[in-house]
């Protein structure tokens, strides 16, 4: 929730748009590919061999020669396996390396050399709903899911497991302050080039980075709303519900018919202090307390001092403190936000895939919020296909006595893309 979701590889090189010095015309992705598996297997790979193959600026930008090959000596030797997209300038294809399948993304520029280069943690999708069901069960001991079709009627729910069970949301609730903002541009209350300073009574803490930026550094409310969807940036967030106001924030909740208990929502610098100052006397009491009381609070926490806040490392309160929805309600945020019709809504949700790993070719547009903290990890995707079926699918797991398992993040996405792929008739990968 409050920290960034790593789904990206630890050994990630991209760098797109480079522009390559003249070679030798007519060399395709699937032959760089080919000899990136070869060279996998024998590095160090002399530098002379390198500058054949990969694009000046790329080669510098990775640290020349010894840092390539010391990327190489990490994923390497590459067994290839199938590919999931090619066209002439681009391939993603799986292969398995010593620590396990990954999903390669190659990028050559009109001559042929390699500009972007990514290596992602990929697992096969199950291949059938029982598959799927037995692999969701497996990742925590509560589990919410659904995969669902948008139609102009609303959400039809294809598969799921408990999926109207509210569970705790994460960062996933950054969706509704993002429809919200949208709901105030559409009405005419606010522009997506309205500017707002960054208010030091507003910063938060990571996941993010405007929290260290110089107070009083101004920003569009379009630029809060890319930092807070694609790195789920906290100080953003706030100052979005600042902005906007939390009242519209909760509205939101309700437009998009979600009627868990969400009031008064909080901002993220508000749940660092119940969970992390004087924890857990000042969430226990707070928690007591009926919302209209709760709210009243709130200025009390925002006093914290931020210096006095800090992370936490085991669940604390999930099902009492945080924001929640079910599997079903991230299908309805997911088509109230396209139902807004606001290309800025679409391409901050655009930014970051999550790792999830589709072919761009059979699902052009994806949306993607996630959300975690202690005991939670909550993934959320809409995908339209390339015949405009849209669906969703959300997973949603906690654990409220223990921290859940880094490692449960990957087979959560190829639960997800199988998902979707099941729900659009498609061959899971």
């Amino acid at each position: 929730m409050l920290r960034r979701i790593a789904t990206a590889a630890a050994l990630a090189v991209l760098l797109l748009g480079l522009v390559a010095a003249p070679a030798a015309a007519g060399t395709t992705p699937a032959a760089q590919f080919a000899w990136l598996v070869d060279a996998s297997a024998r590095p160090p790979v002399p530098a002379v061999e390198l500058r054949q193959h990969l694009a000046p600026e790329f080669l510098a930008a990775v640290g020349d020669a010894d840092g390539f090959n010391t990327v190489l000596g990490q994923v390497g030797p590459l067994t290839p396996g199938a590919v999931v997209y090619s066209t002439a300038t681009e391939l993603r294809q799986v292969t398995t390396g010593p620590g396990g399948p990954l999903l390669v993304r190659i990028v050559v520029d009109p001559a042929g050399l390699v500009t972007g280069l990514r290596f992602t943690p990929y697992l096969p999708a199950p291949r059938s709903w029982d598959a799927l069901d037995d692999a969701a069960r497996a990742l925590a001991p509560r589990v919410s899911f659904a995969a669902a079709r948008i139609t102009p009627a609303g959400c039809t729910l294809v598969h799921g497991l408990d999926p109207a069970t509210a569970r705790p949301l994460g960062s996933a609730f950054k969706l509704y302050v993002l429809g919200a903002l949208a709901q105030a541009v559409h009405d005419g209350r606010l522009t997506w080039d309205t500017k707002l300073a960054l208010n030091p009574a507003w910063k938060s803490l990571p996941s993010g980075v405007l929290q260290d930026q110089p107070d009083g550094t101004v920003y569009t409310l379009e630029q809060y709303a890319d930092y807070m969807i694609s790195i789920s940036d906290n100080t953003a967030t706030d100052h979005l519900i600042h902005r906007v106001g939390r009242a519209e924030v909760q509205r939101q909740f309700r437009r998009f018919g979600n009627d868990a208990p969400n009031t008064p929502v909080l901002t993220t610098r508000e749940l660092f202090a119940l969970k992390s100052w004087h924890y857990p006397a000042v969430a226990t009491a707070y928690a007591s307390l009926p919302p209209a009381l709760r709210t009243v609070t709130l200025p009390l926490l925002d006093q914290v001092p931020r210096t006095d806040l800090g992370a936490w490392t085991q669940p604390e309160m999930i099902d009492e403190l945080e924001w929640f929805g079910s599997p079903m309600d991230m299908c309805r945020a997911f088509a109230g936000l396209w139902a807004q019709h606001d290309s800025h809504v679409g391409a901050a949700l655009s930014i970051n895939d999550g790792g999830l790993g589709l072919s761009p070719a059979g699902y052009p547009t994806v949306w993607f919020k996630g959300g975690s903290e202690p005991g939670v990890l909550t993934l959320n995707y809409l995908a339209q296909a390339a015949d405009g079926t849209l669906v969703t699918a959300s997973l949603m797991l906690s654990d409220p006595t223990a921290p859940l398992h880094e490692a449960a993040t990957l087979p959560a996405l190829a639960v997800l893309r199988g998902a979707i792929q099941l729900t659009t008739g498609a061959d899971p990968q």
